[in-house]
Formats: structure tokens, C-alpha cells, sequence
């Protein structure tokens, strides 16, 4: 467990540009379509953060983001951005069809739930915990807030995340085939999984990390 690295909620002020890279080096496949190309993606994501929506992970000397675990709760996450950002940073006739592929990413928590809006960690920094100390993070903020249940996506493409999840004490409660999105995301399957915030699993073991959710 890399004991060094720092845990704290919300993006430091002036760290939106590396969360929103690591975001992109996470889910830029899947959110390339709604947000690229890369550079532009990058700078919408930055600039349209919602700052209490996070937990991160500092390097030592606390001047780098090295991890982020974004939820959604009482109606927004940790990406943001409406229908005029969009429509303002990729025109009318680029932003709609962007729109329509966003539509198919949100995901609206149910009452008393907290919704996992992605985890990244850098790729220098995975192997070392630091996904599990997102994660034990994250249960605290939804217990806190007086949350029954969190939930999260998990796609086909990414056995080692939902390992991690069930080692987190979150259990599959239904797959979604989508074989209409492997071209355009790459995957064809997403299956959400529950975790009961009354079940207290003992974590994951030294070097389990969580490389990318969803």
C-alpha cells in the first residue's frame, strides 16, 4: 500500500486539468465520441468540474493528483457541463449528436443511493492501493450522507475493476448487452453492481488498484 500518497475530498483548486487527464486517459474511448477529439475533451472536462464532487489521491508533497474518484449525489457529479455548454464549446450542428451519445452515458441516483461517476489512477501509481483507498473513501462520503446503497458500471472490457469491486463487497444485480456501442465506446456490455453500505468487507489486499471504472 503506497502509504504516502495522500486522500482528500474535492479537486484542489488549479488540479482541474490533471484530473480531467486522468479522466480522459481512463474513459477517453468511451467518452471520445460525446467529447474529442482529446485535447478539446480534456478542456471541456477541466472546465466544467464540480469540485465537491470527488475524492483524490496526492502524491507526496501534495502537489499532483495521481487518483480521483468522481460519484454523483443530490443531483450532480463530478463531470458537468449542460445542454448549452455543450452546444457553446462544439457548435450547434457537432454538439446535438454529441448530446444524444451523452444521454446514453447518465445515470440519475435513486433515493438514498450514491452514484460512482468514474475512478481513474495514474498509470505510473496503479499496483498500489490507491484504487481501494478511493473506494473505502467513497463509502465513507455515502454513509455520511446518509446513503443506503452505492452503485456503479462496470463494461465487459474490464475483469480487473469488477474483481475489485466484488473484493469491495459490491455484488452484479444486472448486465445491459450493448453490441450497438463496441464500435463507438468499446464495449458491449455493462453490468451494475450494488454495495449495501451495512456490509463492512475487510478492503482490498496491498497492491489491488482500480485502473478504470465504466
Amino acid at each position: 500500500m503506497e502509504s504516502a500518497v495522500a486522500i482528500r475530498r474535492g479537486v484542489p483548486l488549479r488540479a482541474e486539468h490533471q484530473v480531467a487527464a486522468l479522466y480522459w486517459e481512463a474513459f477517453g474511448r468511451k467518452l471520445g465520441a460525446a467529447l474529442g477529439p482529446p485535447g478539446h475533451g480534456r478542456a471541456f472536462i477541466a472546465g466544467h468540474l464540480h469540485h465537491d464532487r470527488a475524492v483524490v489521491a496526492l502524491a507526496p508533497g501534495g502537489d499532483r493528483v495521481v487518483g480521483v474518484a468522481g460519484y454523483r449525489l443530490e443531483g450532480r457529479g463530478l463531470t458537468g457541463g449542460g445542454v448549452r455548454d455543450v452546444l457553446t464549446g462544439y457548435g450547434l450542428f457537432r454538439g446535438l449528436p454529441r448530446l444524444a451519445v451523452l444521454a446514453l452515458l447518465e445515470r440519475t441516483p435513486e433515493r438514498g443511493e450514491l452514484v460512482m461517476d468514474g475512478i481513474a489512477v495514474d498509470p505510473a501509481h496503479r499496483g498500489t492501493g490507491i484504487g481501494s483507498l478511493l473506494l473505502t473513501e467513497i463509502a465513507a462520503v455515502a454513509a455520511e450522507h446518509g446513503c443506503s446503497r452505492i452503485r456503479l458500471d462496470v463494461i465487459d472490457v474490464n475483469p480487473r475493476a469488477r474483481a475489485l469491486y466484488e473484493r469491495h463487497g459490491f455484488t452484479a444485480v444486472r448486465t445491459e448487452r450493448t453490441p450497438y456501442l463496441r464500435g463507438l465506446m468499446g464495449f458491449g456490455a455493462v453490468t451494475t453492481m450494488h454495495r449495501a453500505l451495512q456490509d463492512r468487507p475487510g478492503g482490498g489486499a496491498p497492491g489491488d488498484s482500480l485502473e478504470q471504472q465504466r
